[in-house]
């Protein structure tokens, strides 16, 4: 269930009601007892992401990371190699 903020145009009186989304607007202030409330228009909810797990590289198994970790470090050494024959291909496609 969301949260709504509420202002009283006739009091000024501010708030926050937790209620569900089919529940009626409310239109009497708690304060004053005026029918002057209104809802207010709110960005919406943030998602919060804490702890790990949320980067699609905290995804990946060891055994992805040790294969993208030899092929990191294999590229390196073999764009040396490579240079006779078009280094600067080898160069353009490693360095994506």
């Amino acid at each position: 269930m969301p949260t709504y903020d509420y202002v009283c145009d006739g009091c000024g009186h501010a708030f926050e009601l937790f209620q569900s989304m089919t529940d009626e607007v409310k239109k009497t202030c708690p304060k004053c007892k005026k029918k002057k409330l209104r809802r207010l228009i709110g960005s919406g909810g943030a998602i919060v992401f804490k702890g790990s797990g949320f980067y699609k590289t905290d995804y990946r198994s060891d055994s992805y990371k040790k294969s993208a970790a030899a092929d990191s470090g294999g590229g390196k050494s073999d764009s040396g190699k490579k240079s006779d024959s078009g280094g600067s291909a080898a160069k353009g496609s490693g360095g994506e």
